[in-house]
Order: structure tokens, then C-alpha cells, then sequence
């Protein structure tokens, strides 16, 4: 990684520490885990299981929870934070900055841009962008090389469209948010009637609403509705390789994780998680704050606060159980053949 300007004068004031322990003090050269931490680096206490490694851990700068028990070496200095990952993206936030910068404003001489649209002299436009007829851009936006933007497109204040990322006609993406590299707004939902043998395409003729501060990652893809609007909710968070099919509507603040799948015209509620992998069957209704275990398949409706696991899903603790059984069935059926071969045969 290209080397950064970080030091521990610059991390006490990014991430205001409750406690300081130790005298240490120089440039920070890495970000690393605490096994391969080495002198001059900064590593952070994530998780208990970790716990262990601190004690031995070569890491100039430490970030600890403020109950962690324990006294830097000589060469060491430990910050107590109430949160340490928290503590960890600030730096990262301030690290990101200098490594990729905000590009200034400015259209690149290759963009092609349609006469009807105005262009705030706010606004990034990259190398060989293309922004179709009467869209409509935000104060500060950043619309990346190869991004496009389809016709009567509106894209918020703030927002950035990473290279070769697709906003297509009509869509509506909110402010501050995120398209990352090859995601598709709006592509068509997958909509057949079979006549006499034959697969017609439905017409999808509705738009997709992201609202403000959603997050997109790289290669999903969320269907414009075949009527109406497939909506994504304020604050949802969505990972790489995610499929969001037509007229699905997913509430605020959920977390999807790659590779979820999601079929048409489902409706979920907000704060709800999806682990990687999972999916849900067509016109299905997830409750709010449901938490769903990666590669579990939804095929019934799930009240709010429902945690399952499985294909099919049930209850988490209900699947724990039958994980438990499971492993135990090679033997039940040894046993059940050893009865058998001592029960007497038919004459």
C-alpha cells in the first residue's frame, strides 16, 4: 500500500481515546492485525476471541475496549475506546482521504453529455461518462469514467457512481449514496408469459427509488418494477453480487450480504439482515428487525424480530438442533442396522 502521513499525535485527535497508556510516539507505518503487527504499526482489539494476542503483540499502537486489564510494554502505547472499531474507521476515513481523494469538479473533455442537462459546477464528470437526455444532478455528485446515467435519471446531492455503474431511464437514487463498479440500477425485472410454447417477454415498465444514503456494491443488479417501483429504503446497505428482482420493496437500514438473492415483489421490513447467500421466494413478507442466516432460503412469511436458519428456514435454535441430530444419523443408522441383522427373518 502506498505509504500514508499517520501518527499517534494525529489518532489521539481522530479518535479521542478515554485512556492512554504507555509513552510511545512516532510516525504510524501500517494498519495490521495483532499477530503480524510489527514495531511502528497500529492494531485494535476487535473481538474477546483476539484477547489473547494483545499481550504478545509487537504493535506500536494498540486500540482496547475501556475495560481491557492490562499495561503496555515500554515500547508500546494502548488507547482504551469505548469503541475500537469505530476508533479504527476514523482513521481509515482520514487514510482514505489521502489515498483517494475526492476528484475535483470538472467535466472530462470525453463525457458525452445531453444538451438538456445542466451540470452543477459542483459536480465530478469522468473520462468517457455518458448522461442521457433531461437527467437531473446533485450539488457534489461524482459520476465516474464509464458510469451512465439513463434518460429523466435523478441522482441526489452527494452521490457518487463508480466506474461502469448503470443508472437506467427513470431510476431515482437518493443523496449520499453509493453505486459502486459495475452495479445496474433499474436493468428489466425478469417477466415472462408462456403462450403456446413460447416464453413472452412482460414489459417492466416501472423505475427503482434508492433512497438517501444507501450503499450499492459492485455487480448487483436491482430490477426496475414490471409496474410502479421496486424502493430501497433510507440507510440500507448493500453488499457485491446482490440480485434485487422487480416490485420488491426493502425497508431502511437492512444489511444484505453478498450473493442474497431477492424475488419479485417481496416486501421487507427495516433493520432486517441477511447473511450471504440467503434468499426469498417471490411475494413474501419479512417482518421488521428479522435477522436471516447466510445460505437460508425463505419460502412463508416471517413476523418481526424472527431469526432462522436453514432450507427451509426455522427458528435458529430450532436448526442448531437439527445441525446437532443431523451429525449423529450415521451412527443411528449403524445401530438400526446391527438390530435388524439380529432380528429373526421370515420363514
Amino acid at each position: 500500500m502506498p505509504g500514508f502521513d499517520l501518527n499517534l499525535e494525529l489518532v489521539l485527535k481522530l479518535t479521542s481515546p478515554i485512556r492512554v497508556l504507555g509513552s510511545w510516539d512516532g510516525a504510524i507505518n501500517h494498519l495490521a492485525s495483532l499477530a503480524t503487527a510489527e514495531p511502528g504499526d497500529l492494531a485494535f482489539l476487535s473481538s474477546n476471541k483476539y484477547r489473547k494476542e494483545v499481550e504478545g503483540s509487537r504493535a506500536s499502537v494498540i486500540l482496547l475496549p475501556e475495560d481491557y486489564e492490562g499495561e503496555p510494554s515500554e515500547d508500546q502505547t494502548y488507547l482504551q475506546h469505548g469503541n475500537p472499531s469505530r476508533a479504527v474507521d476514523l482513521i481509515c476515513e482520514y487514510i482514505q482521504r489521502q489515498l483517494s481523494p475526492k476528484p475535483d469538479p470538472g467535466v472530462h473533455l470525453s463525457a458525452i453529455i445531453h444538451p438538456s442537462v445542466l451540470i452543477p459546477a459542483s459536480v465530478h464528470v469522468g473520462a468517457f461518462a455518458v448522461i442521457e437526455k433531461e437527467a437531473c444532478i446533485g450539488e457534489n455528485c461524482v459520476i465516474e469514467a464509464h458510469a451512465y446515467v439513463g434518460r429523466f435519471v435523478q441522482l441526489g446531492a452527494d452521490s457518487v457512481l463508480k466506474p461502469r455503474s448503470s443508472v437506467l431511464d427513470y431510476c431515482q437514487i437518493g443523496c449520499d449514496c453509493v453505486i459502486s463498479s459495475g452495479a445496474v440500477i433499474g436493468s428489466e425485472g425478469f417477466g415472462y408469459e408462456t403462450i403456446e410454447g413460447q416464453h413472452l417477454r412482460s414489459p417492466q415498465v416501472g423505475i427503482v427509488v434508492v433512497e438517501d444514503h444507501v450503499d450499492v456494491g459492485a455487480n448487483t443488479t436491482i430490477d426496475r418494477a414490471r409496474f410502479s417501483e421496486t424502493r430501497i429504503g433510507q440507510g440500507t446497505k448493500i453488499d457485491n453480487l446482490v440480485q434485487v428482482a422487480h416490485n420488491v420493496t426493502i425497508g431502511k437500514g437492512c444489511f444484505l450480504a453478498s450473493q442474497v438473492g431477492i424475488a419479485g415483489s417481496v416486501k421487507i421490513g427495516d433493520f432486517v439482515m441477511m447473511g450471504g447467500r440467503s434468499g426469498v421466494s417471490g411475494h413474501i413478507t419479512v417482518g421488521d428487525y428479522c435477522q436471516i442466516g447466510g445460505t437460508s432460503a425463505i419460502y412463508q412469511n416471517l413476523p418481526a424480530k424472527s431469526f432462522v436458519l436453514g432450507d427451509p428456514a426455522m427458528s435458529y435454535y430450532q436448526a442448531q438442533k437439527f445441525n446437532v441430530l443431523r451429525k449423529k444419523l450415521p451412527g443411528l443408522f449403524r445401530r438400526v442396522d446391527n438390530l435388524e441383522n439380529h432380528l429373526p427373518t421370515d420363514p
